[in-house]
């Protein structure tokens, strides 16, 4: 360890700090009047929009205990929901605000499961001293991209103030309720999340359906938000339709993907769905 003498040189605090040379410098892309353009730091899968065209509604069987629980509390809260909120499914009695508010709120609670989970687990891994074998980065990956949705959703309508408020206190129950629950039965949690995924995409197919069936026909002509166009590498022709037409892929893959790690064994599991992270 080298002596530090009385008359050591002082640094200059103005030199750059040396960290800095750690760290690459990020880009900022302008448009042609100067202002930076948002893009997003995570890569988006690009869909091929006539191969999701048609996603299929699967459903995982219950078999377990756990699963029957988790089914039944999705259940519980889709019909809960569905009844405060007027939901009246397809045929065109749901009008672009209904639909709207209904997008909207689901996704603000959405993104609540991936960072619990990738939370949680990150802290495990602390602690334990141990890998996480991938699971983290899919989760947190999860919860950004529902977090995108949202975004992508208030481009087309903003939240009122009561809105505001009832998710608000819904995120504060649904937060810790998933967090403590997962503390207990992880296991429970991804299949409860599986199957709330499976809503999900049961609801975009609704709202595609009523779409195609001019119900909304808007949607098929109005150009999808420049941020969905951004994130989504879509062409500029793209509608509002194209765009939820991606949703729907995306909540079919977080699906899947919730199923998957419910059938893993929750501290040994290797995720099969990224490389190379720990």
């Amino acid at each position: 360890m080298a002596a530090v003498t009385a008359d050591a040189e002082p640094t200059d605090a103005t030199n750059e700090p040396a960290y800095k040379a750690h760290f690459k410098q990020t880009r900022v892309t302008t448009n042609e009047s100067g202002e930076p353009i948002w893009e997003n730091p995570i890569n988006h899968a690009v869909y091929d929009l006539n191969q999701i065209s048609t996603m299929e509604q699967t459903h995982h069987p219950i078999t377990k205990m756990h699963e029957r629980v988790a089914y039944l509390a999705v259940q519980a809260l889709r019909t809960g929901f569905d009844i405060i909120s007027g939901y009246r499914g397809p045929g065109g009695a749901m009008t672009e605000k209904d639909w709207l508010n209904r997008c909207l709120f689901l996704e603000s609670v959405a993104g609540v499961p991936g960072m619990v989970g990738g939370m949680l687990r990150h802290l495990r891994s602390l602690r334990k001293f141990k890998r996480d074998y991938g699971w983290i980065h899919t989760l947190l990956e999860e919860a950004e991209n529902e977090r995108m949705h949202l975004l992508i959703f208030m481009n087309i309508k903003q939240p009122g103030y009561l809105f505001r408020g009832l998710v608000l206190g819904a995120q504060g129950v649904f937060f810790n309720g998933f967090f403590l629950t997962y503390l207990v039965s992880p296991k429970t949690c991804h299949r409860f999340v599986g199957y709330l995924e499976e809503e999900a995409v049961k609801t975009y197919t609704c709202l595609l359906k009523d779409i195609e069936d001019g119900h909304l026909d808007a949607w098929k002509e109005k150009k999808a938000p420049l941020i969905a166009q951004t994130y989504y590498k879509l062409p500029e022709d793209a509608t509002v339709y194209d765009m939820i037409k991606c949703v729907r892929a995306d909540e079919c893959n977080h699906r899947d993907v919730n199923h998957e790690f419910a059938n893993l064994d929750q501290k040994t599991g290797v995720s099969p769905f990224v490389h190379g992270h720990h």
